[in-house]
């Protein structure tokens, strides 16, 4: 047992190596604020993009994958720079998108209704998230719109598994860091991996997490850990973040990141760390 723990913290510590010097010497980091006129809404991103892979695509050799990450509430969108690194180290146009103004009325909770009241939320969510792939495509026109990976904490979470609900699609992938509200798409089509945290403070809503049958049945990836709910973005401690880069790693080795690489969907993984799985 002393040794697989002794390998496991190998593993994060190289990876989370590989992606620090990734991110400082061959990532490009921009910042767009855009603004949605149809809206009137401000909405600003931070891209990170492979520079190598960035030249493939304008020359024409290459479609870069996109991942659109939506941030949790009260987090910034530059708080997921260690997942943003991981997804541009694989070639990934990245768009981290700032998905709550200070401006906008507070979450509030209203049991009975869809999704606790926060349909309206999850709109503007998705609103945002359509809104910055338009303006993407006029710049950055050599990229894969048709096979988007959505990635979420928390409310971003949410956002993402409802805008992958609406838009099918256009999602090959949804990765979500504790979302507790909008229930997991059910589609063999896309694959789906959740990090679940063990905070007393955040709990899960009934009926958004699938049920084991459900889980094998549409390759959906659940990874139970022990980590605090706001610890999944910058925030959290390093060993935190390397676990989560590496298992994020291995989710996207073993999946399709474009048209242009085939799946394999052979086996779903289901992970725990630091848990018992949930599942046989």
């Amino acid at each position: 047992m002393r040794r697989a723990i002794a390998v496991l913290a190998c593993v994060c510590a190289l990876v989370g190596g590989v992606y620090l010097a990734a991110s400082k010497w061959a990532i490009r980091h921009e910042t767009l604020n855009l603004f949605d006129a149809v809206r009137q809404r401000p909405v600003a991103v931070d891209l990170a993009v492979r520079r190598d892979y960035e030249m493939k695509a304008d020359a024409g050799y290459w479609k870069l994958p996109v991942a659109v990450i939506s941030n949790g509430n009260t987090v910034k969108n530059t708080e997921y720079s260690f997942l943003a690194n991981v997804l541009a180290a694989r070639g990934y146009l990245v768009a981290s998108i700032q998905q709550d103004l200070p401006t906008d009325p507070p979450l509030m909770t209203r049991v009975g209704s869809p999704y606790v009241g926060r349909r309206a939320v999850y709109e503007r969510g998705e609103g945002n998230i359509l809104f910055v792939l338009g303006q993407l495509k006029k710049m950055q026109p050599n990229a894969d719109y048709d096979h988007l990976t959505l990635v979420g904490h928390s409310n971003g979470g949410d956002i993402s598994m409802f805008c992958a609900k609406r838009h099918p699609e256009l999602v090959s992938k949804v990765i979500t860091l504790d979302n507790l509200r909008v229930p997991f798409v059910l589609n063999d089509k896309m694959k789906i991996l959740s990090f679940r945290s063990k905070d007393p403070n955040f709990k899960t809503d009934p009926g958004v997490l699938p049920t084991a049958q459900q889980a094998k049945a549409d390759d959906i990836d659940i990874v139970n850990t022990k980590f605090q709910h706001t610890d999944m973005s910058d925030r959290g401690p390093d060993s935190v973040k390397e676990k989560i880069q590496a298992t994020l790693d291995h989710f996207l080795s073993d999946s399709a990141t474009s048209e242009l690489t085939p799946a394999n969907t052979d086996a779903p993984i289901v992970i725990s760390l630091g848990l018992t799985p949930p599942y046989p």
